[in-house]
């Protein structure tokens, strides 16, 4: 069968754009896990906060949605975001450190759980985005773009840039990395562990808050459960690229998203491409247990 060259790359683009999304959510889940071995399950609920938030922020924008008003209210977004992850790590994880590994883990779909019906208790159907300023297509030679694919993929790219260059280049990127290395040993060096710990909930909610904006654009709507599908694509994304690992979760977010897009667009049926991309997952962690990108540790007992 024949697939033109249009076909193929609107395909990538699409694949690009959801990986994107994708990468940003999984960075929350990879960062927190990365610290203290924890799964937060309700990161998925904060995505679709931020998401909710923002559509709110646009709505109630004077003057509609302007690149001034997106980038206000992706800030707006990214800090309530990032509070809220604040607040649950005080109030249901914080209180649990020392406890056996389920305890927190009980804890996290708790919380997810009831922020969920918090916003179904509000609102329980659908809420459409505006129309916005990058709607539309441009054209490069004879290919199509979106303006909003685009738009996602720049915005995506941009914030994991940032946050490589956080955790590499600055003194609590590097308190950071050695947290996830070994908490008791950087608090005998000076680090003060529990604001770092504070500092990757508020980091990876941020992030969380971010996606649920560029999801809203995307599909234009958002709704009380529009986390769980992503949320859990999302950690595939961090286990596929190696759990803990930032670039893993960065490159897994993306191959994952390729992979679906690609799998609905050239398999018999559409409704396929989720196993496919998880047939694939499969094979890879068959011959890498520790994703592509990440490293097997020693467990201490």
């Amino acid at each position: 069968m024949f697939v033109s060259g249009n076909v193929i790359f609107e395909q990538v683009l699409n694949g690009l754009t959801l990986g994107g999304i994708y990468a940003l959510i999984a960075l929350g889940y990879t960062m927190v896990y990365g610290v203290l071995r924890m799964i937060n399950f309700a990161h998925s609920e904060l995505f679709m906060l931020g998401a909710v938030g923002g559509w709110g922020l646009l709505a109630l924008w004077p003057g509609g949605a302007t690149l001034g008003g997106i980038c206000v209210i992706f800030f707006v977004a990214m800090v309530g975001s990032g509070l809220l992850a604040l607040f649950l790590n005080r109030v249901a994880y914080a209180p649990l450190r020392g406890s056996p590994r389920l305890t927190p883990l009980l804890s996290a779909i708790g919380a997810s759980l009831f922020l969920q019906n918090v916003v179904f208790l509000w609102r329980d159907s659908q809420l459409a985005f505006p129309p916005l300023f990058v709607s539309g297509h441009f054209h490069v030679g004879h290919l199509d773009v979106s303006f909003l694919q685009t738009f996602i993929i720049l915005i995506s790219i941009f914030l994991m840039v940032n946050l490589t260059l956080f955790i590499r280049k600055t003194r609590l990127g590097k308190a950071m990395r050695a947290v996830s290395q070994d908490a008791e040993t950087a608090e005998l060096m000076g680090i003060p562990v529990h604001r770092v710990v504070a500092l990757t909930f508020f980091i990876g909610g941020a992030l969380g808050g971010a996606a649920g904006v560029l999801n809203g654009l995307y599909y234009g709507s958002v709704k009380y459960n529009m986390g769980f599908a992503p949320g859990i694509k999302a950690f595939t994304s961090a286990v596929l690229g190696g759990i803990g690992s930032v670039p893993g979760a960065m490159l897994g977010g993306f191959l994952l998203g390729l992979l679906e897009s690609l799998g609905a667009g050239f398999l018999p049926k559409p409704e396929w491409k989720d196993v496919f991309a998880f047939v694939v997952l499969i094979i890879v962690l068959l011959f890498r247990p520790a994703g592509l990108l990440g490293k097997n540790r020693a467990e201490k007992v």
